[in-house]
């Protein structure tokens, strides 16, 4: 019985596809994305790297609605280091 459950998914939902490929080594390959269409042909997907993927509907082996992706943080500078002051300090450090 194939999956059907993807022609439910509204545009702007964020899923995992797993799809069939043609691979010696892999059978599978996941694709992470908001849904961007839908239609008889299949889906095609928004990678979180903006990336459009078409999935034909004929290799779309299963999926599932997935959770929105976390957000990022920014990281954070080193111990010590302030923006603010980061040349100040990168003076200080020259011979005297």
């Amino acid at each position: 019985m194939p999956f059907s459950a993807w022609r439910t998914w509204s545009v702007g939902t964020r899923v995992m596809v797993r799809r069939r490929i043609a691979d010696d080594d892999f059978r599978y390959s996941d694709v992470i994305g908001e849904v961007v269409r839908r239609d008889d042909a299949g889906l095609v997907l928004r990678t979180r790297h903006g990336e459009d993927v078409a999935v034909p509907a004929d290799v779309i082996a299963t999926g599932k609605v997935v959770p929105p992706a976390p957000v990022r943080r920014a990281r954070a500078a080193p111990a010590g280091m302030d923006d603010d002051t980061a040349d100040d300090d990168a003076a200080d450090l020259s011979p005297r």
